[in-house]
Protein backbone atom coordinates (compact mmCIF):
# COMPACT_ATOMS: atom_id res chain seq x y z
CA UNK A 1 0.00 0.00 0.00
CA UNK A 2 1.28 3.43 -0.92
CA UNK A 3 0.92 5.76 2.06
CA UNK A 4 -0.20 8.66 -0.13
CA UNK A 5 -3.39 6.67 -0.76
CA UNK A 6 -4.35 6.52 2.94
CA UNK A 7 -3.89 10.23 3.69
CA UNK A 8 -7.47 11.38 3.36
CA UNK A 9 -9.07 14.16 5.44
CA UNK A 10 -12.43 12.38 5.21
CA UNK A 11 -10.88 9.34 6.91
CA UNK A 12 -7.61 10.43 8.54
CA UNK A 13 -5.14 7.75 9.54
CA UNK A 14 -3.07 7.42 12.68
CA UNK A 15 0.55 6.36 12.32
CA UNK A 16 3.42 5.67 14.69
CA UNK A 17 7.16 6.30 14.52
CA UNK A 18 9.79 4.12 16.17
CA UNK A 19 13.58 4.16 16.30
CA UNK A 20 15.80 1.07 15.85
CA UNK A 21 17.12 -0.16 19.21
CA UNK A 22 20.81 -0.98 19.52
CA UNK A 23 20.34 -4.29 21.36
CA UNK A 24 18.40 -7.49 20.76
CA UNK A 25 16.53 -6.90 24.02
CA UNK A 26 15.55 -3.47 22.76
CA UNK A 27 14.29 -4.95 19.51
CA UNK A 28 12.17 -7.48 21.42
CA UNK A 29 10.72 -4.65 23.52
CA UNK A 30 9.94 -2.61 20.41
CA UNK A 31 8.16 -5.51 18.75
CA UNK A 32 6.01 -5.87 21.89
CA UNK A 33 5.17 -2.17 21.57
CA UNK A 34 4.14 -2.71 17.94
CA UNK A 35 1.88 -5.58 19.05
CA UNK A 36 0.31 -3.38 21.73
CA UNK A 37 -0.42 -0.64 19.20
CA UNK A 38 -1.65 -2.96 16.43
CA UNK A 39 -5.28 -3.06 17.72
CA UNK A 40 -5.45 0.69 17.04
CA UNK A 41 -5.22 -0.19 13.32
CA UNK A 42 -2.49 2.27 12.32
CA UNK A 43 -2.42 3.40 8.71
CA UNK A 44 1.32 2.78 8.82
CA UNK A 45 4.34 2.78 11.08
CA UNK A 46 7.80 4.13 10.36
CA UNK A 47 11.28 3.25 11.60
CA UNK A 48 14.00 5.90 11.75
CA UNK A 49 17.49 5.43 10.39
CA UNK A 50 20.53 5.25 12.64
CA UNK A 51 23.42 7.55 11.92
CA UNK A 52 25.90 4.69 11.86
CA UNK A 53 26.71 1.08 12.63
CA UNK A 54 24.25 -1.74 13.07
CA UNK A 55 21.15 0.41 13.54
CA UNK A 56 21.15 1.04 9.78
CA UNK A 57 20.67 -2.66 9.15
CA UNK A 58 18.13 -2.85 11.95
CA UNK A 59 15.93 -0.31 10.16
CA UNK A 60 15.70 -2.57 7.12
CA UNK A 61 15.22 -5.67 9.29
CA UNK A 62 12.52 -4.05 11.44
CA UNK A 63 10.39 -2.65 8.62
CA UNK A 64 10.64 -6.01 6.85
CA UNK A 65 9.60 -7.90 9.98
CA UNK A 66 6.73 -5.53 10.80
CA UNK A 67 5.29 -5.64 7.31
CA UNK A 68 5.71 -9.37 6.74
CA UNK A 69 4.82 -10.61 10.23
CA UNK A 70 2.13 -8.17 11.37
CA UNK A 71 0.63 -6.99 8.09
CA UNK A 72 1.01 -3.34 9.17
CA UNK A 73 2.33 -1.08 6.42
CA UNK A 74 5.89 -0.11 7.33
CA UNK A 75 7.94 2.81 6.05
CA UNK A 76 11.73 2.99 6.28
CA UNK A 77 13.55 6.24 6.90
CA UNK A 78 16.72 6.75 4.86
CA UNK A 79 19.28 9.53 5.26
CA UNK A 80 22.25 10.85 3.33
CA UNK A 81 24.54 10.58 6.37
CA UNK A 82 27.71 8.64 5.66
CA UNK A 83 26.42 7.07 2.44
CA UNK A 84 27.63 7.14 -1.14
CA UNK A 85 25.20 6.87 -4.03
CA UNK A 86 26.08 3.21 -4.48
CA UNK A 87 25.44 2.44 -0.81
CA UNK A 88 22.09 4.23 -0.92
CA UNK A 89 21.16 2.29 -4.04
CA UNK A 90 21.97 -0.97 -2.26
CA UNK A 91 19.78 -0.07 0.73
CA UNK A 92 16.92 0.89 -1.59
CA UNK A 93 17.26 -2.40 -3.45
CA UNK A 94 17.10 -4.33 -0.16
CA UNK A 95 13.94 -2.47 0.82
CA UNK A 96 12.40 -3.03 -2.60
CA UNK A 97 13.22 -6.74 -2.51
CA UNK A 98 11.58 -7.01 0.92
CA UNK A 99 8.33 -5.57 -0.42
CA UNK A 100 8.67 -2.19 1.29
CA UNK A 101 6.72 0.38 -0.74
CA UNK A 102 7.27 3.56 1.27
CA UNK A 103 10.39 5.49 2.29
CA UNK A 104 10.93 8.73 4.20
CA UNK A 105 13.95 10.51 2.72
CA UNK A 106 15.99 12.93 4.83
CA UNK A 107 19.35 14.62 4.81
CA UNK A 108 19.92 13.54 8.39
CA UNK A 109 21.73 15.20 11.27
CA UNK A 110 25.51 15.70 11.29
CA UNK A 111 27.33 12.77 12.92
CA UNK A 112 28.11 13.16 16.62
CA UNK A 113 30.99 15.54 17.12
CA UNK A 114 30.31 17.51 13.94
CA UNK A 115 28.52 20.87 13.98
CA UNK A 116 27.78 21.05 10.25
CA UNK A 117 26.71 18.45 7.74
CA UNK A 118 29.34 17.34 5.25
CA UNK A 119 28.53 14.65 2.69
CA UNK A 120 30.94 11.79 2.12
CA UNK A 121 32.65 11.73 -1.29
CA UNK A 122 30.10 10.42 -3.75
CA UNK A 123 27.22 11.23 -1.40
CA UNK A 124 24.50 13.85 -1.20
CA UNK A 125 24.37 17.14 0.69
CA UNK A 126 20.59 17.69 0.53
CA UNK A 127 17.44 15.59 0.85
CA UNK A 128 16.29 17.05 -2.47
CA UNK A 129 19.22 15.28 -4.17
CA UNK A 130 18.30 11.99 -2.54
CA UNK A 131 14.68 12.31 -3.67
CA UNK A 132 15.76 13.06 -7.21
CA UNK A 133 18.17 10.11 -7.14
CA UNK A 134 15.41 7.68 -6.10
CA UNK A 135 13.14 8.94 -8.87
CA UNK A 136 15.89 8.81 -11.50
CA UNK A 137 16.82 5.25 -10.47
CA UNK A 138 13.25 4.32 -11.35
CA UNK A 139 12.29 2.80 -8.01
CA UNK A 140 8.54 2.75 -7.43
CA UNK A 141 8.54 3.92 -3.82
CA UNK A 142 6.01 6.31 -2.36
CA UNK A 143 8.28 9.02 -0.98
CA UNK A 144 7.72 11.01 2.19
CA UNK A 145 9.81 13.79 3.66
CA UNK A 146 10.11 16.12 6.62
CA UNK A 147 8.93 19.69 7.09
CA UNK A 148 9.26 22.23 9.85
CA UNK A 149 6.29 24.39 10.91
CA UNK A 150 8.56 26.61 13.00
CA UNK A 151 11.41 26.52 10.50
CA UNK A 152 14.48 24.29 10.40
CA UNK A 153 17.06 25.29 12.99
CA UNK A 154 19.72 25.71 10.28
CA UNK A 155 17.74 27.99 7.96
CA UNK A 156 17.90 31.77 8.12
CA UNK A 157 14.15 32.29 7.79
CA UNK A 158 10.88 30.43 7.43
CA UNK A 159 10.65 31.69 3.85
CA UNK A 160 13.98 30.06 3.00
CA UNK A 161 12.83 26.89 4.72
CA UNK A 162 9.71 26.80 2.53
CA UNK A 163 11.86 27.21 -0.59
CA UNK A 164 13.86 24.14 0.42
CA UNK A 165 10.65 22.19 1.01
CA UNK A 166 9.24 23.24 -2.36
CA UNK A 167 12.44 21.97 -4.03
CA UNK A 168 12.09 18.59 -2.27
CA UNK A 169 8.44 18.26 -3.26
CA UNK A 170 9.17 19.26 -6.85
CA UNK A 171 11.90 16.60 -6.93
CA UNK A 172 9.26 13.93 -6.31
CA UNK A 173 7.95 13.77 -2.73
CA UNK A 174 4.41 12.43 -2.32
CA UNK A 175 3.71 13.71 1.21
CA UNK A 176 5.50 15.31 4.15
CA UNK A 177 5.38 14.84 7.92
CA UNK A 178 5.99 17.77 10.24
CA UNK A 179 8.49 17.98 13.01
CA UNK A 180 6.85 17.84 16.43
CA UNK A 181 5.02 20.95 17.63
CA UNK A 182 2.99 21.79 20.72
CA UNK A 183 1.03 24.78 19.41
CA UNK A 184 -1.34 24.02 16.53
CA UNK A 185 -1.21 27.63 15.35
CA UNK A 186 2.24 26.92 13.92
CA UNK A 187 0.88 23.99 11.90
CA UNK A 188 -2.11 25.82 10.43
CA UNK A 189 0.00 28.86 9.54
CA UNK A 190 2.61 26.60 7.93
CA UNK A 191 0.04 24.77 5.79
CA UNK A 192 -1.40 28.08 4.61
CA UNK A 193 2.04 29.40 3.67
CA UNK A 194 2.97 26.13 1.95
CA UNK A 195 -0.18 26.16 -0.18
CA UNK A 196 0.53 29.75 -1.21
CA UNK A 197 3.90 28.76 -2.70
CA UNK A 198 2.47 25.76 -4.56
CA UNK A 199 3.19 22.90 -2.14
CA UNK A 200 0.08 20.77 -2.58
CA UNK A 201 1.05 17.36 -1.18
CA UNK A 202 -0.52 16.12 2.09
CA UNK A 203 1.09 17.69 5.17
CA UNK A 204 0.77 15.28 8.10
CA UNK A 205 1.13 16.79 11.59
CA UNK A 206 3.68 15.08 13.83
CA UNK A 207 2.71 14.88 17.51
CA UNK A 208 4.89 13.84 20.43
CA UNK A 209 3.06 13.26 23.72
CA UNK A 210 5.11 14.69 26.58
CA UNK A 211 5.96 11.88 29.00
CA UNK A 212 9.19 13.14 30.57
CA UNK A 213 10.02 16.70 31.63
CA UNK A 214 13.77 16.58 31.01
CA UNK A 215 13.30 14.82 27.70
CA UNK A 216 10.97 17.45 26.28
CA UNK A 217 13.37 20.18 27.40
CA UNK A 218 16.16 18.45 25.47
CA UNK A 219 14.08 17.87 22.35
CA UNK A 220 12.83 21.43 22.14
CA UNK A 221 16.37 22.77 22.48
CA UNK A 222 17.52 20.50 19.65
CA UNK A 223 14.72 21.15 17.17
CA UNK A 224 13.53 24.64 18.11
CA UNK A 225 9.92 23.69 18.86
CA UNK A 226 8.06 26.18 21.06
CA UNK A 227 6.28 25.07 24.22
CA UNK A 228 3.27 27.34 24.88
CA UNK A 229 3.70 29.40 28.06
CA UNK A 230 0.67 27.89 29.78
CA UNK A 231 1.87 24.34 29.10
CA UNK A 232 5.40 25.24 30.21
CA UNK A 233 4.11 26.61 33.52
CA UNK A 234 1.94 23.53 34.08
CA UNK A 235 4.92 21.26 33.39
CA UNK A 236 7.12 23.24 35.74
CA UNK A 237 4.60 22.69 38.55
CA UNK A 238 4.53 18.90 38.15
CA UNK A 239 8.05 18.20 36.84
CA UNK A 240 8.92 16.13 39.94
CA UNK A 241 5.77 14.00 39.62
CA UNK A 242 6.31 11.56 36.70
CA UNK A 243 2.69 10.33 36.57
CA UNK A 244 1.37 13.89 36.57
CA UNK A 245 3.74 14.81 33.71
CA UNK A 246 2.38 11.93 31.64
CA UNK A 247 -1.22 12.88 32.41
CA UNK A 248 -0.55 16.47 31.42
CA UNK A 249 1.25 15.41 28.25
CA UNK A 250 -1.52 13.03 27.19
CA UNK A 251 -4.21 15.63 27.90
CA UNK A 252 -2.42 18.32 25.89
CA UNK A 253 -1.72 16.03 22.93
CA UNK A 254 -5.32 14.78 22.92
CA UNK A 255 -6.66 18.34 22.73
CA UNK A 256 -4.14 19.11 19.97
CA UNK A 257 -5.29 16.10 17.96
CA UNK A 258 -8.98 16.85 18.42
CA UNK A 259 -8.51 20.32 16.96
CA UNK A 260 -6.32 19.04 14.12
CA UNK A 261 -8.89 16.41 13.17
CA UNK A 262 -11.76 18.90 13.37
CA UNK A 263 -9.93 21.07 10.85
CA UNK A 264 -9.35 18.36 8.28
CA UNK A 265 -5.81 17.02 8.61
CA UNK A 266 -5.06 13.97 6.42
CA UNK A 267 -3.69 11.98 9.35
CA UNK A 268 -1.66 12.27 12.56
CA UNK A 269 1.83 10.82 13.00
CA UNK A 270 2.83 10.03 16.59
CA UNK A 271 6.44 10.12 17.78
CA UNK A 272 6.18 7.22 20.24
CA UNK A 273 9.80 7.03 21.51
CA UNK A 274 9.23 3.25 21.29
CA UNK A 275 6.65 3.28 24.08
CA UNK A 276 2.96 2.56 23.71
CA UNK A 277 0.95 3.73 26.79
CA UNK A 278 0.67 7.47 26.05
CA UNK A 279 -0.09 6.96 22.36
CA UNK A 280 -2.61 4.21 23.18
CA UNK A 281 -4.44 6.53 25.57
CA UNK A 282 -4.57 9.38 23.04
CA UNK A 283 -5.68 7.33 20.04
CA UNK A 284 -8.15 5.38 22.18
CA UNK A 285 -9.73 8.66 23.29
CA UNK A 286 -9.85 9.97 19.72
CA UNK A 287 -11.40 6.80 18.35
CA UNK A 288 -13.93 6.84 21.18
CA UNK A 289 -15.14 10.27 20.02
CA UNK A 290 -15.43 9.35 16.35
Amino acid sequence: MKIRNCLNPSRPSFSFEFFPPKTDAGVASLLRTVEELAPLEPGFVSVTYGAGGSTRDRTVELVTHIKQQTGIEAMAHLTCVGHTRDELRDVLRRLDAAGIENVLLLRGDPPQGQTTFEPVPGGFRYAEELVRFVREEDFNFCIGGACYPEGHVETASREDDLKHLKAKVDAGMDFVVTQLFFDNAFYFDFVERARRVGINVPIVPGIMPITNYEQVQRFTRMCGATVPMRLALQMERVKDQPDAVVQLGVAHATVQCMELLSRGVPGIHFYTLNKSPATRMIVGALKGRS
